[in-house]
């Protein structure tokens, strides 16, 4: 139940992972556009930054799911197929623990902005909604952490 319900968050942030790429696009385009014409889209850069920021943090619990990241596996290809996957298991707990730490720390500094009341220079948007959504991406991505590291244990007992 959990797992479908994280993976189900998990493909609706990728979608909306892209909507914010086709969204940076579409409104640089405009802006380029616009500033050609001498109407350039006003808070355009902040709505792309926030649109970025957005797009990294949704991205991260799918691109963990499929293995999409960086790894270097040089040495690790060499090991027999039960030290990788208690290397994962060993990884993966140490990227549980950082995340679990940043999740915590990002929701910290939602919060002391949205009391700050701390707002974008030029849209005097709330950067806090922002700093939420990047600490609820983070958690979601400890979740799909947390799977695989129980997924790679019960490998483990089945070798």
């Amino acid at each position: 139940m959990v797992s479908r319900t994280l993976e189900g968050i998990m493909k609706a942030l990728k979608v909306l992972g892209a909507v914010c790429l086709v969204g940076m696009t579409l409104l640089t385009f405009i802006d380029v556009v616009g500033r050609y014409f001498g109407h350039p889209v006003f808070g355009s850069v902040e709505m792309v930054g926030f649109m970025a920021t957005l797009a990294v943090a949704m991205a991260l619990p799918y691109t963990h799911h499929v293995q999409g990241h960086i790894g270097v596996e040089i040495l690790v290809r060499l090991l027999p197929e039960r030290a990788r996957v208690l290397i994962d298991v060993v990884t993966g707990l140490l990227g549980l623990m950082l995340f679990a730490i940043v999740t915590w720390q990002m929701t910290l500094y939602a919060s002391d902005m949205r009391a700050s009341g701390e707002v974008s220079i030029s849209l005097e948007l709330p950067e806090y909604v922002v700093i939420y959504a990047v600490a609820f991406c983070l958690l979601i991505f400890t979740g799909i952490i947390a799977k695989n590291i129980v997924n790679n244990i019960k490998r483990l007992r089945a070798k």
